[in-house]
């Protein structure tokens, strides 16, 4: 069984939940992103925030996935500070549905200003409601990104054990661990972490408070990311329990402190039923519905 802990379903076909559910993703979590496109008023942030505890929560069950969402700012849309501030009042009414685990994912983009006021805001709200934070480290100057989000995070008294950096690297990984943080990897073609590199990583640093993701998103990515990196951990001569942490047990781990997400979602889920809807509509496209007896789908270890 795997875990992916930062995947942008939005961005992904039903077909992508199916291969992946078949490839032994059981639970997924997606955090609120930057589409593409800049987004011009906050009703836009408030039908896509509905949409992840929602609909999408919605689908993924239709293919047999348990899907959890982070509710946040994105720090590059904390830059236009006029459409962030009305976007801030929206958090609170959506961070304590069911199914949120985290607020993020949040942080720090170019490093301005306005980030930093929105970053400092957010992990106020994580710490008022003592949730989970998910942190982006910026694809510029991630080195001198990530020790500052985690320097920010400590100086609001945010727990080290309650916050996921991602997007990792060789150059982060040390500080992140030494400092008691969790380390996401997000592995995505040529931007990121390549599944090679996160090989040697865990080679080197172990399995501890290490987490391996896929960020599939509306770019070349790889909705299968996960398992394919635990088989070439188990190929190159990671031992399948390691394998196991970093692709499974510590996402479970890190975000269950938020009470929403349980191993009990899958182990002991809902039968399938593709018959029925959400808001009249459902997933079907002219395809036979599936349908599930409980006795039959019952998910063995």
């Amino acid at each position: 069984m795997f875990i992916d802990p930062h995947i942008h379903m939005t961005a992904r076909t039903t077909y992508d939940y199916l291969i992946m559910r078949e490839s032994g993703i059981v639970a997924v979590i997606e955090p609120a992103f930057w589409l593409g496109q800049p987004r011009t008023n906050a009703g836009s942030f408030q039908d896509y925030f509905s949409s992840l505890v929602g609909w999408e929560r919605f689908r993924s069950a239709q293919f047999g996935i348990a899907h959890y969402c982070t509710i946040g700012l994105n720090p590059k849309e904390a830059n236009n500070e006029a459409l962030a501030a009305e976007v801030m009042e929206l958090l609170p009414l959506f961070a304590c549905k069911e199914g949120v685990v985290a607020i993020g994912e949040i942080g720090y983009d170019d490093m301005t200003k306005a980030e930093d006021k929105c970053f400092r805001a957010q992990l106020e709200l994580a710490k008022e409601l003592d949730m989970v934070v998910l942190i982006h480290t910026p694809h510029r100057n991630k080195k001198a990104g990530t020790s500052r989000s985690m320097d920010v995070a400590i100086e609001h008294g945010i727990d080290p054990n309650k916050v996921i950096i991602d997007h990792n690297n060789e150059e982060t990984v040390k500080e992140v661990l030494d400092r008691g943080f969790w380390a996401a990897f997000t592995i995505y073609p040529h931007t990121k972490m390549g599944n090679a590199r996160m090989v040697e990583v865990v080679r080197q640093y172990g399995s501890d408070r290490i987490i391996v993701d896929s960020s599939a998103d509306w770019g070349i990515s790889d909705p299968l990311a996960v398992p394919k990196t635990a088989q070439l951990m188990l190929d190159r001569g990671i031992c399948a329990n390691d394998v196991n942490t970093v692709c499974y047990q510590n996402a479970l781990t890190a975000y269950s402190q938020s009470g929403q997400m349980k191993e009990s979602d899958w182990l002991n889920p809902q039968p399938i039923d593709q018959r029925q809807s959400f808001n009249d509509n459902s997933v079907l496209r002219g395809q036979e519905p599936i349908v599930e007896a409980a006795s039959n789908y019952a998910l063995i270890e």
